[in-house]
């Protein structure tokens, strides 16, 4: 890519995002970030030899993609400074805050933007992230693969068909580490009252974990588990616990709290800063 890509907001995303963008060959000088914290800058700035600045409206003038980087409490603010910007529909705006719909963002901007709005993971940060995008009426199919580009570097993008599916997103993979997270726990738990070390237990329940989710990458999830359920075997009798135990019905429970949460979460947040 080409692009004057603008970085509203120099936190941790937009460390990963700037890192991921230099390792596949954006050129540095074509990257800004803009914070208001000087501390946050300089080591953004001294970590991979970008342009920084304090002023975001100036720096944001001469892009090509505003990457809009910081928290949904003060995306409301940002964006109305950033409404000095002169109507550009080659200028495209790329929210990565959770929760904030893109025509919220959109009239704050003072209407007529091309916005892209996305739902990254945690994993982003070590460039293995899961990225939900969806796009308004005036991104152009150029600036749908500009946007989808930046957020592959840090992972995979996928868009979803209407916006509101991105709260599915979040239910799925926005939320997703964490249940893994809590699953690796259990089963590290497990096997401690199975009579495993916690340094061991620990030690099998992450690599496990980490192998399986390599093996899952490229092949049905169904054939594999198949392959390591032998008849009368060990993992057919957890796998007939777990489905007495109606996990099916846990996660679907779980998955849908969490997409109920963050439909409200996006209600609240705009509601707040109206």
């Amino acid at each position: 890519m080409k692009h004057n890509i603008c970085f509203v907001g120099a936190g941790n995303m937009a460390s990963s995002l700037v890192g991921g963008l230099i390792a596949n060959q954006h050129d540095k000088a074509a990257i800004t970030a803009c914070d208001i914290d000087p501390h946050q800058l300089q080591q953004l700035g001294d970590l991979y030899d970008i342009n920084t600045s304090q002023d975001a409206v100036d720096s944001a003038r001469q892009a090509d993609v505003i990457m809009l980087a910081v928290k949904p409490q003060v995306m409301q603010a940002v964006c109305r400074q950033l409404a000095a910007l002169p109507p550009n529909p080659d200028q495209l705006f790329v929210s990565i805050a959770a929760g904030i719909p893109s025509a919220a963002i959109d009239n704050w901007l003072g209407g007529g933007r091309a916005i892209v709005r996305c739902m990254p993971n945690t994993p982003s940060l070590l460039q293995l992230g899961a990225t939900g995008l969806a796009a308004n009426a005036r991104v152009s199919v150029a600036q749908k693969t500009a946007a989808e580009k930046i957020m592959q570097a840090v992972g995979i993008g996928i868009w979803v068909d209407a916006e509101a599916d991105l709260d599915a997103v979040t239910a799925i993979s926005g939320s997703g580490p964490a249940y893994f997270f809590y699953f690796i726990e259990l089963l590290e738990a497990a096997g401690v009252k199975l009579g495993l070390s916690q340094d061991k237990a620990a030690a099998l329940a992450r690599q496990t974990a980490l192998g399986a989710a390599s093996m899952s990458i490229d092949e049905d999830v169904v054939e594999l588990r198949a392959r390591v359920t032998s008849k009368k075997g060990t993992t057919e009798q957890a796998i007939l616990s777990f489905q007495q135990n109606q996990l099916e019905r846990l996660v679907d429970e779980a998955t849908a709290a969490a997409h109920r949460r963050a439909q409200e979460l996006a209600r609240e947040l705009t509601t707040e800063q109206d």
